[in-house]
């Protein structure tokens, strides 16, 4: 990937549904130039897909917690269990006193509670730990450029 790839994931971050045409003008390239590359980006599966940015407090989902999930057995397996709960929005493997840490977004904390006992039904789920977020500063995407020092 070059540094053209990188200033194309960057513009395309900002706004999913720019015109090929602005973007090829934002980087020096014809708009069918900046097409190719994009559609060479979608081939190799650095871009995985295209969506829209919704604010979760707008469909009545600004409750948002990340809970540590204890377990007695290697949870690596179990993706598909975490991925049926549809208030989890991520979940990973993790090290550390934990085995999984997953992102959960509700209305309530009373639906909190309800996909805290969701959770426990998981083959192998011994515990868990929710933390509440009261606010959140800032959420960024992987940037395409790397940080300068």
């Amino acid at each position: 990937m070059d540094e053209m790839d990188r200033r194309l994931l960057a513009l395309l971050q900002q706004d999913a549904t720019t015109a090929y045409a602005a973007l090829g003008k934002e980087i020096g390239l014809s708009a069918g130039a900046a097409h190719e590359r994009v559609r060479k980006l979608r081939e190799r599966g650095v871009i995985r897909r295209t969506t829209i940015e919704v604010d979760p407090a707008a469909l009545d989902q600004g409750v948002l917690a990340f809970v540590m999930v204890d377990s007695t057995s290697w949870m690596g397996d179990s993706a598909a269990a975490f991925a049926a709960i549809p208030e989890i929005q991520e979940a990973h493997v993790i090290a550390g006193s934990a085995s999984v840490l997953v992102k959960v977004r509700t209305s309530s904390t009373e639906q909190l509670q309800d996909v805290l006992r969701r959770l426990y039904a998981i083959d192998g789920v011994s515990g868990t730990q929710a933390t509440v977020s009261l606010e959140t500063f800032f959420e960024r995407p992987v940037s395409p450029v790397p940080p300068t020092s």
